[in-house]
């Protein structure tokens, strides 16, 4: 079993599909579609269903899919365990929050990149739910996700303090002007599902009599404030996130009790596994520069 082909096929897994795996794996859709074919032929069995919107696991391929990321996760350890002379250099892969790669990240990135040149940073976006499963199988470094995080295998480190408000339409003044005109509820935005704020917005709508409000799901920032601007719902973001669409006039914000609006980012990382220089690098910016924001 070549490991080329089980990267292959957690790539497919993971985009749902062959042109999005070939465009990440920087190759050309045939190989992708020979790989796969090559692996399900040496198992004796189909990986993966085809259907018009993509391809989905079969049994067989969620069995496989964990021990094939844990051997690509190995595989890449251990070249760079191999390199690593304790000079922070080569790759380092960070997964991040959307909302925290908009607004908190870039004057860190900035720093490090400044102090450890020699190190290629290269950054993802996802959900929490998505960005602990990268870290846990090694398909990221280190991720930027909402607390709280307790898992054994993880270490956890607050960064950030974040103050979720409820963001609307300019027309509705207050909270309690848009709770009196709602009804059964507006329509609400979000991303989608393993998204923290999400979860924490479904809170929010059963304490608001609202569990039956109609959901729309949107898979980017821009277009979740542009849409919210636009009257179409409401949503649930980091003050910091959407207050410069309030300066300019786009959106009105209405804070919210600290049950619900208080939330932390958090930095996780792997306990086990080599602990690359270019990571603990990073960690020690994250330290020394004390980013923790209220």
């Amino acid at each position: 079993m070549e490991l080329s082909d089980l990267q292959t096929f957690a790539a497919v897994a993971r985009n749902g599909g062959i042109t999005r795996a070939a465009e990440e794996l920087n190759t050309v859709q045939s190989n992708v579609t020979q790989r796969v074919k090559a692996l399900e032929t040496e198992i004796g069995t189909p990986l993966f269903e085809r259907h018009s919107r993509g391809m989905t696991l079969t049994g067989a391929g969620r069995r496989l899919l964990p021990y094939a990321q844990r051997m690509a996760a190995l595989s890449r350890e251990a070249v760079l365990a191999a390199r690593d002379d304790g000079d922070p250099k080569g790759p380092l892969s960070i997964g991040s929050l959307e909302t925290t790669a908009a607004v908190r990240l870039p004057p860190l990135l900035a720093r490090f990149h400044r102090s450890f040149s020699a190190v290629r940073l290269s950054l993802r976006t996802a959900t929490t739910a998505d960005l602990v499963g990268a870290v846990l199988d090694g398909t990221v470094d280190g991720a930027f996700v909402a607390g709280p995080i307790e898992h054994a295998e993880l270490i956890a480190t607050p960064v950030f303090r974040e103050e979720l408000v409820l963001v609307s339409a300019r027309r509705w003044k207050s909270l309690a002007e848009l709770r009196a005109a709602a009804g059964e509820g507006p329509t609400v935005l979000v991303f989608r599902h393993g998204c923290t704020y999400r979860n924490r917005l479904e809170q929010i709508l059963n304490d608001f009599g609202w569990p039956s409000a109609a959901r729309f799901e949107l898979g980017t920032l821009d277009g979740m404030i542009g849409c919210v601007a636009a009257d179409m719902g409401i949503t649930l973001l980091p003050r910091a996130v959407v207050a410069r669409s309030e300066m300019d006039g786009n959106v009105a914000i209405h804070s919210l009790s600290p049950a619900h609006a208080r939330v932390e980012t958090l930095f996780i990382r792997r306990r086990a596994g080599h602990p690359y220089s270019a990571l603990q690098a990073f960690v020690f910016c994250l330290k020394q520069d004390e980013v923790i924001a209220a």
